[in-house]
């Protein structure tokens, strides 16, 4: 529509209304940090929250890892506002999480999903869980986000060879236990409806910012504590620590024939004569001297 059709709609002589000209004058206000983040999160959790499902087979896990993500998202968010592709960037991270072999170590990752309801859902998710995960995730980029060869190659870190092989092999798996999604757009739809299916949920954009913030400053203070905690300890030890070398003491060596130490005990009837003897002649004889007293 031209100005002059404008004009007409408006009841004006081709010129714009005060109104008008102070919206074209004032220039776009630009968003802050924390309305981009929301607007990023906002448009891409829900489905992120979904893809990750497909990856892990677990809710709780699932949105955990959107979570991280974005948590780590804002605390370097000058990096990610300036990424090529801020959304590529936290679902990288979401991935990377969600994937960690730590979490099989957790308990409550070792209790049982609940089984889902639909028969043909059950038997999809069960051979996704059955693939390696580096299939997994390659499947799910390529036949579930809509990314192309080069774009899931790169984003999995290996080559577009290794990426393509790993789909196939991905495709064929798959195709053997559910034959009627032997075709990749079928696969894509059933992929779609399964995620859809579940009602997965994604935590606010504030509560997701004031989780970050809280978990920025909680490694702040513990580096802070451990390196007081560092400084503390060296400074003891060079307080404490010897000055100069000294040589360990040698072992003592065993010496033979010294007879076993006895105790004293009761005098024999020899060894009472023999001390009599000597209390008799202790002032006499050539042996022994007895001293002067003045």
């Amino acid at each position: 529509m031209t100005r002059d059709q404008v004009a007409q709609r408006d009841g004006t002589n081709g010129e714009l209304t005060k109104a008008q000209q102070e919206r074209e004058e004032l220039p776009a206000t630009p968003l802050t940090p924390a309305q981009a983040f929301d607007a990023l999160y906002t448009f891409c959790a829900p489905a992120l929250v979904r893809q990750t499902y497909l990856l892990t087979g677990r809710r709780e896990l699932a949105r955990e890892s959107v979570e991280r993500a974005f948590q780590l998202a804002w605390q370097r968010w000058p990096e990610v506002a300036l990424d090529r592709d801020p959304a590529g960037w936290v679902r990288i991270m979401a991935y990377e999480y969600a994937l960690s072999p730590w979490h099989r170590l957790r308990p409550r990752h070792r209790t049982p999903e609940p089984l889902l309801a639909d028969p043909s859902d059950r038997a999809l998710m069960a051979v996704l869980l059955k693939l390696p995960p580096p299939q997994r995730r390659t499947l799910l980029l390529y036949d579930g986000v809509g990314l192309d060869l080069p774009e899931t190659a790169a984003e999995t870190e290996a080559s577009t060879p290794a990426t393509a092989y790993r789909l196939m092999n991905a495709r064929a798996a798959i195709t053997a236990r559910l034959p009627d999604l032997a075709d990749p757009s079928d696969l894509h739809e059933r992929l779609a409806l399964l995620a859809s299916a579940q009602r997965l949920g994604a935590a606010q954009p504030p509560a997701v910012r004031t989780g970050s913030e809280r978990r920025a400053r909680f490694w702040t203070r513990a580096a802070i504590a451990f390196t007081v905690t560092l400084i503390g300890t060296t400074a003891l030890t060079l307080r404490t620590a010897p000055t100069h070398y000294e040589p360990p003491v040698p072992p003592g060596a065993e010496v033979q024939g010294v007879p076993a130490k006895v105790g004293p005990g009761s005098l024999s009837e020899e060894e009472m004569s023999l001390r009599e003897k000597l209390r008799e002649s202790a002032g006499s004889g050539p042996e022994r001297m007895a001293p002067l007293v003045r």
